[in-house]
């Protein structure tokens, strides 16, 4: 079976009562498929009235579902009178077998009514009343259960990809108040070795947060964006582990040959083996993120997408640089608190499962230097169907 690419929207309910880590958990560990691309849409009406044709025309979909879902679409999806526009994230998912494997782990629509083996189980809601006339319907996600419809919707999302996603800079209210700050979260390449829950685990954890999710991005960081993201760490590196690492060469070696260094020595060590152990671990650090080592790649190779996938989000509201840096722990996950992001899920210093900026100053710079704003959905829809 050839590999297929499949989406899901998350619903704007879905995002504001923060079940997003538990849905992507779900279809990371259910589906085994691959979490290649995520944007964030802030729907336009003329998207919504657009996507609502869509559906009505896809006869594909249930009679008696296709003018339910439409009218949800049109009612869920468009801007407020105030132009305040319904936070949408889109997923995008590779693999054998995928249009059936999200469908599968989604659910029809009337399985909220008692199971809560798929996602719509869990997270939807599909309420009739005695004479079978639909109340209350909340679908959670949406997804395109056939082939042509999945060509046929990612086609018409991408043509909106550059004007209506990205950051969201109208999407919550907080954004009017002069103290509202953005932050920026990297859940790093670790969590994404095999698909697994963590990744919507994590950001389960971050959802206690309070603050509003405004924008998401898979990403391979090029070593190019590496080393401008980590650069000023290097000379940190540089004078914090060279002493140590002086100390500890000399400490073996008299182990070995029984004589104390002689200052000169050190002090020509401290020169030489110091930056060089510095720079050793930066470059490991580089490994880590990109799946690269730097000094194996030529410059023009540094451009180039790394091999190894995180996942950037950035969180909006009152504080959110330190709401998100308390839930995310200290760097050594042995010194985090239980509960905290790097507790559950760090491993060292250098594999702590994720990332986030340490000022709001920093948080701008570092969105800037991943270029979360940019559209990845049209690539992937061309490479597919273009």
């Amino acid at each position: 079976m050839s590999k297929e690419l499949g989406y899901v929207l998350v619903t704007p309910y879905t995002l504001r009562k923060s079940r997003t880590g538990g849905v992507l958990g779900r279809l990371l560990s259910t589906t085994g498929l691959d979490l290649v691309a995520a944007r964030m849409f802030g729907p336009s009406q003329e998207l919504v009235k657009r996507y609502a044709d869509l559906i009505r025309e896809e006869k594909d979909v249930w009679p008696d579902i296709r003018e339910l879902l439409s009218e949800y679409i049109e009612r869920e999806l468009s801007p407020s009178d105030e132009g305040q526009v319904h936070r949408v994230l889109m997923l995008l998912f590779e693999g054998e077998g995928a249009v059936r494997k999200l469908r599968d782990a989604i659910g029809g629509f009337e399985d909220s009514i008692e199971s809560a083996d798929t996602i719509r189980g869990t997270y939807g809601d599909y309420i009739k009343d005695h004479d079978g006339n639909v109340t209350y319907f909340e679908p959670a996600v949406l997804t395109g259960p056939t082939t042509q419809i999945v060509k046929d919707t990612l086609g018409l999302w991408s043509e909106y990809s550059e004007s209506d996603g990205g950051i969201l800079k109208n999407a919550i209210r907080l954004n009017d108040q002069d103290d509202v700050q953005k932050t920026l979260v990297i859940i790093k390449p670790d969590n994404f070795t095999f698909p697994n829950s963590r990744p919507g685990n994590i950001m389960d954890i971050f959802s206690r947060s309070g603050l509003r999710l405004i924008g998401a991005k898979l990403l391979r960081m090029s070593l190019a964006e590496a080393l401008e993201f980590y650069g000023p760490v290097q000379s940190v590196l540089r004078d914090k582990l060279g002493g140590m690492a002086v100390n500890r060469a000399c400490n073996v070696l008299k182990d070995e040959f029984g004589f104390d260094m002689p200052d000169d020595v050190k002090t020509a060590l401290e020169g030489t083996l110091g930056p060089a152990f510095g720079d050793h671990q930066f470059y490991s650090i580089m490994n880590f993120m990109t799946g690269e080592w730097a000094p194996d790649v030529s410059e023009d190779e540094a451009q180039n997408e790394g091999k190894v996938r995180c996942m950037t989000l950035v969180y909006a509201g009152e504080n959110a640089v330190e709401k998100i840096r308390n839930i995310l722990g200290p760097t050594d996950p042995s010194k985090a608190a239980p509960g905290s992001v790097r507790k559950e899920f760090g491993t060292d210093i250098m594999v702590n499962a994720a990332h986030a900026s340490d000022s709001a100053e920093n948080a701008l710079r570092e969105i800037g230097i991943l270029k979360v704003e940019e559209d990845t959905v049209r690539r992937w829809y061309e490479r597919y169907f273009g």
